[in-house]
């Protein structure tokens, strides 16, 4: 059994890992600014109050978690927006940043010295943060948060390498979240793609970007 950690996980796409990572028996540990009752009915530790932008939370998550051995960090919270260029608001473009690529790179620095030789770290992406893809403009917040989340998962898949952890970006698809209006796969159907990325995440493979089908996105 092995023992996974999930930001943002009271809903969509993390509430579907920890329900498909308890169902096949492994130990999945929920981070998240607060829980919700399909949460709370998996049984599984929740964390609630944890705030991924914050220095203090995140030190805060890192005590309550103290002595436990991640097998997989999954970071997978994350905010949107849409932002026109005749409307910008620029400090919800901050706070994109900080929430999807600094709070992650926060929480994973946080919590790597519980993270094993063996071990894993995921980032969950977006397509929309390839820069090579990005055929429509638009969502300025979103697509520049990705891409500087996806350079940190880079970055970290080469600090990594000497400690044996392994790093996966993940594109999870379009899916029916409220994040995208329950537009495109359900989330049983993107977590099972992921969970399969995962399986296949080496230390020969660190650092792709991933579509959950398997596709390998481009940058």
């Amino acid at each position: 059994m092995a023992t996974y950690v999930i930001t943002g996980a009271n809903r969509g796409i993390g509430y579907e890992y920890c329900k498909q990572l308890t169902e096949r028996g492994d130990e999945a540990i929920a981070l998240c600014r607060s829980s919700s009752p399909e949460l709370d009915a998996l049984g599984i530790r929740v964390e609630t109050g944890i705030d991924i932008t914050s220095d203090i939370s995140v030190a805060s998550a890192a005590q309550r978690l103290q002595g436990i051995t991640i097998d997989c960090l999954i970071n997978n919270a994350g905010i949107i927006g849409f932002e026109t260029l005749d409307k910008l608001d620029f400090d919800y473009i901050r706070q994109q940043f900080e929430v999807n690529a600094l709070g992650a790179l926060r929480l994973t620095a946080a919590l790597l010295p519980q993270i094993p030789a063996g071990g894993k770290v995921v980032l969950m992406t977006s397509r929309m943060g390839s820069i090579e893809d990005n055929t429509s403009g638009r969502s300025y917040g979103y697509r520049m948060s990705k891409v500087a989340l996806s350079m940190a998962g880079k970055s970290l898949a080469h600090d990594l390498r000497d400690r044996h952890i392994a790093v996966a970006i993940l594109h999870p698809g379009l899916v029916q979240t409220r994040m995208t209006g329950f537009r495109g796969i359900t989330t049983t159907e993107s977590v099972t793609g992921l969970l399969e990325r995962i399986e296949q995440l080496t230390l020969d493979n660190t650092g792709t970007f991933w579509h959950a089908n398997g596709e390998i996105l481009p940058w």
